[in-house]
């Protein structure tokens, strides 16, 4: 018995390495992904969901990371690997801050930011912006949002093996693209409101300039007020597909090209 004990013993050290490294990536990734990784969620449920998340991964990188395993440091692994979980969960996240420039963008361009005021939740934002944003998770894990994590994940080692990092200067021109391309889709999402703000705003110049006893401002508030309201009815179907689009667009790449 103790021959066959001493017989498992290295594989066991080396299954439960295999394990750490994985865990590593995927336990900074949940620590900033979307619905897995929000600040409401125990902390004690978000480590349940990294570990489950690690034993699903574990069969399909057992060979990608016994590669490094005896060639590279293993504080250089544990560091990299951490990295590359945090780097690939905030190009994740930023799909959701994204939602949330485009609430707040459409909140303060009709006015019903200053209405309706900030959400009592943790991320204080317009009203707006916490629709979206819970619609916005709401739609993502109806669309099998674990599933499109786990190939994601996959993917990451596919461009980035276990021992692989960005570079300095890579990594800080991939940031910067990443929330440039982030806010950019944010501003697209909230478009429709931005017009309707300067078509207002260009009417009320037009009747103070024509009629200036009239109070415009107090004409025009319940006015723009209505709009916003019924906008976001019209276009919040649309702004939420075209946002999961680039969701499973970033999913697919989230490294880019």
């Amino acid at each position: 018995m103790i021959d066959a004990l001493a017989q498992i013993v290295p594989v066991a050290k080396d299954g439960l390495w295999h394990a750490v490294l994985i865990f590593l990536r995927v336990g900074a990734a949940f620590a900033v992904l979307p619905v897995f990784g929000e600040r409401s969620i125990p902390q004690n449920i978000r480590l349940v969901l990294a570990l489950a998340m690690t034993v699903i991964l574990l069969p399909m990188t057992e060979t990608a990371t016994s590669l490094v395993m005896d060639r590279l440091p293993v504080t250089w692994l544990m560091v990299s690997e951490a990295i590359i979980g945090l780097a690939f969960g905030l190009s994740i996240r930023l799909m959701i801050i994204a939602l949330q420039v485009a609430g707040s963008i459409a909140a303060n361009a009709t006015s019903l930011s200053q209405i309706f005021g900030a959400s009592p939740m943790v991320e204080a934002q317009p009203a707006i912006g916490q629709l979206l944003v819970v619609a916005g998770l709401t739609i993502a894990v109806i669309a099998d949002l674990h599933l499109r994590l786990i190939e994601a994940v996959l993917l990451t080692y596919e461009i980035f093996p276990p021992g692989a990092a960005m570079g300095g200067a890579q990594l800080g021109e991939w940031g910067t693209g990443t929330v440039a391309r982030s806010f950019s889709l944010g501003f697209t999402l909230a478009a429709p409101f931005v017009v309707a703000s300067f078509i207002y705003n260009l009417a009320l110049g037009a009747i103070n300039k024509a009629m200036p006893q009239l109070m415009v401002v107090l004409v025009g508030a319940p006015a723009i007020t209505a709009a916003g309201l019924g906008l976001l009815m019209l276009c919040a179907p649309l702004m939420l597909q075209f946002w999961l689009t680039a969701l499973n667009a970033r999913l697919a790449a989230p490294f880019g090209g």
